[in-house]
């Protein structure tokens, strides 16, 4: 009896002792918390938006322009993407192509990002992939100001110009168009999948069926017709 009654008074000992040690550990956790509210605000202190067709970045904080830059953008083949996104990556020295500075971009459908360039030249036209360019000296000073999880928005439609026919797509391609030909047809009931800009099978194969249920040639291509059937164009 005597042996139980010790076991029993040292466990009882170990609990009280190990509820404050407990407690200890936790306080820290919440004290960690105040930094990270103060990162994100200070991330929501900058945004970013770039008109393409003004080949212009402008910087604002607080709602108010602090900075604006000259830029290359995609061209009509491979186009910026239009939409809101985030700075998801910062990194330096991604090769001569990209200049000295990356920033990174959550566009679901590829690698976009805002960078620098070895043609300079190239500032104030339509040549890109897809990405941002700007001057070196510029980007370095961007990727300096700006913390990861910064809002960016590209202004446009995600046709493109709307001046102009919207392009052929085809599987294989990318882009906030395909994106929205996916979303037409999953709205329809024939896309099931992911809509994330990536035309792969599974979207030739929901277009095909769309095509033979509208009498079009189940060619698996988005052309104009495509585009007018799906009332994204008149």
């Amino acid at each position: 009896m005597k042996l139980r009654a010790y076991v029993l008074f040292f466990r009882l000992l170990l609990l009280t002792i190990s509820i404050p040690c407990a407690m200890v550990t936790l306080v820290p956790d919440m004290v960690e918390a105040k930094p990270l509210n103060t990162v994100e605000s200070k991330r929501d202190d900058y945004s970013i938006i770039i008109f393409p067709h003004l080949h212009r970045l402008v910087v604002q904080q607080h709602n108010k322009t602090i900075k604006s830059y000259h830029i290359a953008v995609g061209d009509p083949a491979t186009p910026t993407p239009a939409g809101e996104f985030r700075i998801v990556f910062k990194g330096e020295n991604w090769g001569p192509s990209f200049g000295p500075r990356w920033l990174g971009l959550n566009v679901t459908w590829g690698n976009y990002g805002i960078h620098g360039t070895n043609k300079p030249d190239s500032i104030g036209r339509y040549a890109s992939h897809g990405c941002i360019r700007m001057r070196n000296k510029d980007v370095i000073e961007l990727y300096e100001m700006i913390p990861i999880g910064t809002k960016v928005t590209i202004m446009g439609h995600a046709l493109g110009d709307l001046r102009h026919n919207p392009r052929d797509l085809a599987e294989g391609d990318v882009g906030g168009d395909v994106q929205l030909i996916q979303s037409r047809l999953q709205s329809a009931g024939y896309y099931q999948g992911r809509c994330d800009g990536k035309f792969r099978s599974s979207t030739t194969q929901a277009l095909k069926r769309y095509q033979r249920d509208h009498q079009l040639e189940p060619n698996g291509v988005v052309s104009f017709p495509i585009y007018v059937h799906l009332g994204l164009v008149e």
